[in-house]
């Protein structure tokens, strides 16, 4: 999609920070973290959220979910704990429209999910 910022970034039209990327997926770390491991992992194909993952491939779903563990490990969180987050829709502040999970960690992170 020509006017969505992820897929800008995906065709290198925006610079970002890239910690991880393979045929299905990308990561680069957030602009404004929120915790000391803040890293978003976006499919290359655009899909606009949660809600719209059966026009996805099961593999690429995958992919991003494996991509996730891969950048928790790459940044030494695995073994202390990590969180995944898909923000999906206004009311769960999806501030992009492109399908994309937070890895965060770094910290303890609070029980609290509001």
């Amino acid at each position: 999609m020509k006017d969505c910022l992820f897929c800008k970034i995906i065709a290198g039209e925006i610079p970002s920070s890239r910690v991880f990327e393979d045929e299905d997926c990308y990561a680069f770390r957030d602009i404004s973290p929120m915790a000391p491991t803040h890293v978003l992992v976006v499919p290359k194909t655009h899909v606009e959220s949660m809600a719209h993952v059966d026009e996805m491939s099961s593999a690429a779903l995958a992919a991003c979910l494996r991509a996730c563990r891969t950048v928790a490990e790459m940044e030494g969180v695995a073994e202390s704990g990590y969180r995944v987050v898909s923000n999906c829709g206004p009311d769960a502040c999806q501030s992009v429209k492109h399908l994309h999970f937070h890895v965060l960690g770094g910290k303890q992170l609070s029980e609290k999910m509001d």
